[in-house]
């Protein structure tokens, strides 16, 4: 997937406490991506875009109408560091 496609699937970082949580303790990711995206564009994106493995996405659509995407990493890249990059810490 190219760059600039990547981050039209992509929207933002969820920030919450429990996001957060996520991000230490189940070494997952919590983005809001593009409504129309599937599990597959979502992993496609995380992976281009930050250089890591996705081992599994799960989506759910939130009752503001968006769609939140869990995103865990694999045992060998660390989401803490994804999250940085992307501001979130």
């Amino acid at each position: 997937m190219e760059e600039e496609k990547a981050w039209d699937v992509i929207e933002n970082p969820h920030m919450t406490e429990k996001a957060m949580d996520q991000v230490d303790m189940e070494n997952k990711l919590v983005l809001i991506v593009d409504l129309d995206a599937d599990k597959n564009q979502v992993e496609d994106a995380v992976e281009t875009l930050f250089d890591v493995t996705v081992k599994k996405v799960n989506t759910s659509i939130t009752p503001q109408a968006k769609k939140k995407a869990f995103v865990r990493l694999s045992n060998a890249d660390d989401a803490m560091d994804v999250a940085t990059k992307m501001g979130m810490m």
